[in-house]
């Protein structure tokens, strides 16, 4: 998906190593999810509104060498990174699966997106993810943000993992998390930390949460 970007810390594009290094063992990086689901006047939905917040080992090595000693690193001084991981995103499926009635919607380009030093120094990540064609919500749809391969550990943020914007009246959204592992997916897991090697295609989807919106 994408490389390195060479700066004075040589910052890693987490989302390019995701696709990139399949093989390795995994997670290798941790990221609080807040999602939004955007509606449009009469009612469809239009896009998937992320903001993403990486673990302290990845902020502190992305923000390396971009600002002077004391000061945060501003928006457009992450403006570089963020177009490129945004570019990105969708060489990796956007790690975004949302499903209407069961069927998954395509997505068209990502807009909107930025990314900023936070005071806590984690850096975070925002970003539009426009449906291809504005769609109206079923009765039950589901949101998963995952990578398949585990590389990244997408986490809901536990006091407000999704939200609704301009949805139709009725409409309600909740959160169930994964099942507890089975032992065979125990061991490969484990294994994987040892040997250095995937446990498995799709392994992500079984350790994601699922934001599921309930529409009248």
């Amino acid at each position: 998906m994408i490389g390195l970007r060479k700066t004075a810390g040589t910052a890693a594009l987490v989302f390019a190593l995701a696709a990139a290094a399949p093989a390795a063992a995994h997670p290798h990086v941790w990221v609080t999810v807040r999602s939004q689901l955007a509606f449009t006047p009469d009612g469809k939905i239009a896009a998937v509104v992320h903001d993403w917040v990486f673990d302290e080992m990845y902020s502190s090595f992305a923000t390396q060498g971009l600002a002077k000693p004391g000061e945060l690193v501003k928006r457009e001084q992450f403006e570089p990174l963020a177009r490129e991981n945004a570019g990105g995103l969708a060489e990796a499926g956007y790690f975004t699966t949302l499903k209407i009635g069961g069927k998954a919607v395509e997505f068209g380009s990502v807009t909107d997106y930025w990314m900023e030093e936070r005071p806590d120094h984690l850096v975070a990540f925002h970003v539009t993810v426009p449906l291809r064609e504005p769609a109206r919500p079923s009765k039950l749809l589901t949101l998963r943000v995952a990578d398949p391969e585990f590389f990244i550990d997408f986490e809901y943020d536990d006091k407000a993992p999704i939200t609704l914007v301009s949805a139709p009246a009725g409409c309600s959204a909740s959160v169930a998390r994964p099942k507890p592992l089975e032992e065979a997916d125990k061991s490969k897991l484990s294994e994987s930390y040892f040997t250095n090697l995937s446990p498995g295609a799709n392994f992500g989807f079984k350790m994601a949460s699922t934001a599921i919106v309930a529409c009248p």
